[in-house]
């Protein structure tokens, strides 16, 4: 045991003297050892910072409160502890009257006020708190605005809000604004704030910020101050608030607001965020949700970071792994006349095992402990693109000790067993070999590359298999880095190919790829240590890209990209000439496509009862069987296989539409409006110039070649009153000769188009309602508010749209992953690719021996890296390829498991969750083009012109 001890400490000792003498290598063998710390950490400390715990979330929405009550209106509710969610009994409490109100939304704020002070316990202390949004005036114009009423002075609010400059509002005529409205609205503190249809102003007296929302676009007043008399206002103008205002109170308890007053709350309709029940829930069996509807499903959203996230870190071993094998190989190489002369004194082979091992343990613990500072810094510098990329502020520089140490515990433990191979193979080779400096060897071992077959194989069959039979993770997760090492294993393989190619190429990059594959040794380590950083960036950004364009999939669009439409909410059109006016003057209009609608009602209709109302009337033979279901019908009674054979039928395919830009469907227009929509049909303009109407929905069209649209314009009746083949009281029907557009085109809610000619034929009376039109550049947002300014100063009540089509998603987990892979990826291949030139440096003097110019040194180390770079970045695009296609796979069939669930309810295609896999094209032609060039302009930059002497023992 003490012989032993002292060989190890001899081994330790020639290691560290090893490293010291060979400053440069020994940087860069800590440099591939420490990058994949520095990504695994920097990404841990972003992770952490990001997911806020839970009384982080709770000071962001409580303040220094022990309670929020929010009164829903419906009577007893059961929720969950936490008041995630909250379902409603139905069921009004003894001695309390049913406030439900299916049409009016939720209860107004004097009736909540009551209900809320009702279910506060005695002894407590409120704040009121009411939301709802106002139309603003700005610098360029008008502005829709979140409004925030609570005295954000009080102790009690410290935490919702984080004041940036001047004070908090403590008078009635006084305001604060996020920061993000005071740039958007070009205004400045001490301005006079105006709110639309109010003879008051307000001063604004500081800015903050919502932690939790970044770009919120916020005004805060004290309670009673602004909605209040803005609702009066509205009211007296014959107008309603684009969404009502909400109350709900902060509560102080003395000892807390606990689950016994939680539950007390729920029988008068109050749900409540309780701090000391949301930290320390209650048993399932005392919760009443659980108890009464044991069967009742919970809905848990499963965000992308779980589905990454596995796959991700074991990737990231496996990448440790790697990343170090070729730093030992490479390093193991360069010391051999050492290890000679180990052998030759008297030296076993474990001995010299154990001076590798010993490199191993020094640079892996040195490059745990620099990679997870640099990845802490690296995370808390990139802090502020996280944040402003998320729309959220981190709850703190969250270090998890036990996270970190075991980071670097990997570490240190990869490089081990990453020197273990190197050590074995140093301790193998001959001890003359070793002396005289022989190394290299022309072919690969036919054994490795059969292994290396096998395993990648095998690991793409258990990827697969986790794929299309499994929803475990694991699974693929395992079939990925089995396939990685299958790769790795035929790298020297793929290197002797690559050497086969030299013979057409000139003089530099042939004897760079010849050089490759007589020295597979140094080379196939450095390849493996690119194909490690590469797979890894192309797993993520495959992975999230195709997450990216699900998520713009689910996207629906109310216009095409880039078009607006001004619609007015009344029905004598009166103000529709000014409504237009007011966007083609503020906005960058292209085409301009006026738009009228069917006039259908009278002066006492009420929208409710379904009177004033235009509908197309589809032909029986064309009407979805779905459509036809009611009591005596229901979908319970249709076979399944009918209704998942309905999934395919089109008489029950749906356009979804974003919006109701055209109310009934049916517009009276020109072929302006077709080219503002995309619907690009020379026989459409022709039908509309002779007087034909236009269907954009093949189900509208009878046999005859004609649209019919039902005008309901009599008395009220219920909407059970409406059904296939039943005629409406005061109903009108009226039929258009038509042409149908070919195909499926996409109509954004305009199933029919009716030309100004065919409508005054048919004595059917129409009045304005907008217009639709193209832009030629995006609105900025000052074009915008003055846009919404000169809206209002018609005094129309108007729906003003700008479609800007799907916005990116402010998940901070991709980014993050995507940056820290891209600096290992860089890294990494500037690290490996120094390590071979460092390595090839005696070619470089054995040319410079016989007469080689300089130049020719300079090409052939850049060649020689970028063989290194181009080789590792292609065998490591095909190797991350893999896992991400695998994920994708498993979220395919979790959607199309939703799918078909859906199916059998009858939703019949309304409702399909597509799962696209995108590869991540341009990211790979950047990596095959900037990795092997930037490698050899950096080989080049700093490769000497002029030879190093170099010395020979005899």
């Amino acid at each position: 045991m003490t012989a032993r001890f002292h060989a190890w400490r001899a081994a330790l000792r020639i290691a560290g003297r090893d490293a010291r003498r060979a400053p440069g290598r020994t940087l860069l063998v800590i440099g591939m050892l420490a990058l994949p710390v520095l990504g695994a950490s920097a990404a841990d400390v972003t992770l952490r910072s990001a997911q806020l715990s839970p009384e982080q979330q709770l000071e962001r929405t409580l303040g220094q409160a022990d309670a929020e009550l929010d009164y829903r209106g419906f009577g007893r509710i059961l929720q969950e502890p936490d008041a995630s969610q909250v379902y409603v009994d139905h069921t009004p409490a003894e001695g309390q009257a049913d406030n439900t109100d299916e049409t009016n939304g939720p209860p107004a704020p004097s009736s909540a006020a009551a209900v809320l002070a009702q279910a506060m316990p005695p002894h407590a202390r409120k704040l009121e708190r009411l939301a709802g949004t106002a139309e603003v005036r700005t610098r360029h114009g008008a502005l829709d605005a979140d409004v925030l009423e609570l005295a954000t002075a009080d102790p009690m609010a410290r935490g919702i809000t984080t004041l940036k400059q001047g004070r908090h509002p403590v008078r009635r005529d006084e305001v604060a604004v996020t920061t993000h409205f005071l740039t958007a609205s070009g205004l400045r503190v001490g301005s006079q704030l105006t709110v639309r249809d109010l003879d008051r102003s307000y001063r604004i007296v500081g800015t903050y910020e919502r932690p939790g929302e970044l770009t919120a676009d916020e005004v805060n007043a004290l309670p009673g101050t602004l909605l209040a008399p803005y609702g009066r206002a509205l009211a007296a103008a014959g107008r309603t608030p684009s969404e009502p205002a909400t109350e709900t109170f902060l509560v102080s308890v003395p000892g807390g607001f606990g689950w016994l007053m939680v539950v007390e709350a729920n029988t008068l309709g109050v749900a409540v965020v309780s701090r000391d029940v949301t930290l320390h829930p209650p048993a399932r069996s005392d919760v009443p949700l659980y108890r009464e509807h044991p069967d009742l499903p919970l809905l848990r959203p499963v965000s992308a970071r779980a589905t990454t996230a596995v796959t991700v870190v074991v990737l990231a071993l496996a990448e440790v792994c790697l990343l170090a094998g070729p730093a030992f190989a490479v390093g193991a190489q360069r010391s051999r006349r050492q290890f000679g002369l180990i052998g030759a004194g008297g030296g076993e082979g474990r001995d010299i095992r154990a001076v590798v091992l010993a490199g191993g343990l020094i640079a892996g613990a040195v490059a745990a402990a620099v990679g997870t500072v640099l990845g802490i810094g690296l995370s808390a510098a990139l802090r502020p693109l996280f944040e402003e990329r998320s729309g959220a502020r981190f709850g703190g520089l969250d270090l998890h000790p036990a996270d970190l140490l075991g980071i670097a515990l990997l570490a240190v433990l990869a490089g081990l067993a990453a020197a273990a191979l190197p050590a074995v193979t140093a301790a193998r080779q001959p001890v003359l070999a070793a002396l005289n400096g022989r190394k290299g060897v022309r072919r690969s071992g036919r054994r490795l590359t059969v292994l290396g077959l096998a395993a990648f194989l095998l690991g793409t069959a258990i990827a697969v298999y986790g794929a299309m039979k499994t929803e475990w993770k694991v699974v693929v997760a395992a079939g990925s880095v089995i396939a990685e090492i299958g790769v790795v294993a035929m790298t020297p393989a793929f290197m002797g190919i690559a050497g086969r190619l030299g013979r057409r190429w000139g003089l530099s990059p042939r004897l760079a790829l010849r050089d490759a594959a007589r020295n597979r040794a140094r080379t196939a380590p450095a390849v493996a240590a690119v194909l490690a950083a590469v797979a890894g960036t192309v797993t993520v950004a495959a992975y999230t890209g195709s997450t990216a364009a699900q998520e713009r999939e689910r996207y629906v669009a109310s216009l095409p990209n880039g078009a607006v439409s001004v619609v007015l909410d009344d029905d004598r059109g009166r103000d529709a000439p000014a409504a237009r006016t007011a966007v083609a003057r503020n906005l960058p209009v292209g085409v301009e496509a006026d738009v009228d609608q069917v006039f259908a009602s009278y002066a006492d209709c009420d929208l409710n009862t379904m009177c004033g109302y235009v509908e197309v009337v589809r032909p029986p033979a064309k009407a979805c069987p779905l459509d036809d279901t009611g009591p005596s019908n229901p979908l319970s009674s249709m076979p399944r296989a009918e209704l998942r054979a309905l999934a395919h039928d089109w008489r029950c395919t749906y356009e979804r539409v974003g919006g109701m830009t055209a109310p009934s469907g049916v517009l009276v227009g020109d072929a302006k409006l077709l080219k503002v929509l995309g619907i690009d049909d020379p026989g459409a303009v022709a039908a509309l110039a002779h007087g034909r109407a236009v269907s954009l929905d093949r189900r509208n069209m009878d046999a005859h070649g004609r649209v019919t649209v039902r005008l309901i314009s009599g008395e009220p009746h219920e909407p059970s009153d409406v059904g296939p083949g039943k005629e409406l009281p005061g109903s009108k029907l009226v039929g258009f000769s038509a042409y149908q557009v070919p195909g499926s085109p996409r109509h954004y809610g305009v199933v029919v188009v009716v030309p100004r000619a065919a409508v005054r034929s048919a004595h059917v009376q129409t009045v304005p309602l907008g217009a639709y039109f193209t832009t030629t550049h995006p609105p900025t947002d000052a074009q915008r508010q003055k846009t919404q300014q000169a809206l209002d100063n018609t005094g129309a009540d108007v729906r003003f749209h700008l479609e800007e089509g799907p916005q990116d998603p402010d998940d901070v987990v991709p980014l993050a992953l995507a940056i820290f892979a891209a600096v290992v990826t860089l890294g990494a291949a500037g690290t490996a690719t120094g390590l071979a030139r460092s390595d090839a440096e005696t070619d470089l003097a054995t040319l410079a021996a016989i007469g080689a110019p300089p130049g020719t040194r300079r090409l052939l180390s850049a060649f020689q890296c970028a063989v290194v770079a181009a080789t590792g970045v292609v065998l490591g695009a095909v190797t991350g390829i893999i896992p991400a296609i695998a994920l994708r796979l498993v979220d395919r069939r979790i959607a199309e498991a939703f799918n078909q669930r859906q199916l059998d309810e009858g939703s019949a295609g309304r409702i399909i969750e597509h799962v696209p896999i995108v590869l991540p094209w341009g990211l790979l032609a950047v990596l095959l083009i900037a990795v092997p060039v930037g490698a050899a302009c950096l080989a080049a930059l700093t490769t000497s012109s002029r030879p190093t002497t170099t010395y020979r023992a005899m």
